[in-house]
């Protein structure tokens, strides 16, 4: 009888094709390099067709071993579902959990929330990651992560999704630049404003916060991070809009700078995301309320 594809030999191809180096593979499965190598041609003899392609400096996977390792992803990805799924039933809201959110969120909301979490769900252990919105969408149905906190409006494609609250935003400039009365979009026409690098969700939502009004990046700076724009602004470079959500959450801190809200802003979406064919959906959804309490908490 002619041996049958295993599991093991698929997420060698999945390494491989990760990584594009037989050394960085081998150690990215826990085997050694030689187990790796006849793993990867015993699935080659198996399927009568050449996967990689090596030389002493690089190595290429064929057609047929892109297109081979993109099935066995998802194969292995229904196999993880399975196992989780398994363990659902087995021990309901515990275990690993792998989390991801986008950096003008994650710090502002999740350190508040964990407190509720872990008096709820005492045998659940959360793996924190923050990335960009694309690679996280991207780590998601991949499989490296269970559940991502993002801001919308953003193409996710077929992921599954819970809309927690809606985030608007604040004025801020400098010292004296502005009061606490609330400022209407009119008064922006024209102006310029310091915002996040392109990559981050939050430099196209917040230009378009009044799409009926002429608002531009100041394409001399932008900044990697919400506390460096902060202190850019109050240095007295620029004005910037930043979220209600990160202003409760204490991103300002000490730093010398005036807010006001912009109750007319066009607001972002924040909403939970996962696999439909996740086995945690009832879990994911519990958790979205316990985020969606602590949204309310922070801004009592």
């Amino acid at each position: 009888m002619t041996p049958s594809i295993t599991l093991r030999q698929l997420s060698f191809l999945v390494a491989l094709a990760d990584t594009l180096n037989f050394s960085r593979a081998a150690e990215a499965a826990l085997v050694t390099q030689p187990t790796l190598s006849a793993g990867l041609k015993e699935l080659e003899d198996r399927l009568g067709v050449t996967l990689a392609e090596r030389n002493r400096r690089s190595v290429v996977l064929t057609a047929a071993g892109v297109e081979i390792a993109a099935r066995a992803r998802l194969i292995l990805l229904a196999v993880r579902d399975i196992e989780a799924l398994a363990r659902a039933h087995a021990v309901p809201d515990a275990g690993d959990l792998r989390l991801g959110a986008i950096p003008t969120i994650g710090p502002y909301l999740i350190p508040y929330a964990l407190p509720a979490i872990r008096a709820t769900y005492p045998g659940l252990r959360l793996l924190l990651r923050e990335e960009m919105t694309e690679p996280l969408l991207v780590g998601l149905n991949e499989g490296r992560l269970d559940l991502i906190l993002i801001a919308l409006p953003f193409e996710t494609g077929g992921i599954e999704t819970m809309e927690l609250f809606e985030d608007g935003y604040h004025l801020a400039g400098p010292p004296g630049s502005c009061g606490p009365d609330p400022v209407q979009g009119a008064a922006l026409e024209g102006t310029q404003l310091m915002l996040l690098e392109k990559g981050h969700c939050l430099q196209r939502h917040a230009l378009s916060a009044f799409p009926d009004n002429d608002i531009q990046q100041d394409e001399s700076f932008s900044a990697t991070s919400l506390p460096t724009l902060i202190s850019m602004v109050g240095e007295g470079l620029g004005i910037t809009l930043l979220p209600d959500l990160a202003i409760d959450g204490g991103v300002i801190g000490s730093q010398q700078v005036a807010v006001a809200p912009l109750p007319g802003a066009k607001p972002r979406r924040i909403v939970l995301g996962w696999r439909q064919t996740s086995s945690r959906a009832a879990l994911f959804r519990r958790l979205g309320e316990i985020l969606q309490n602590t949204r309310k908490r922070l801004h009592a």
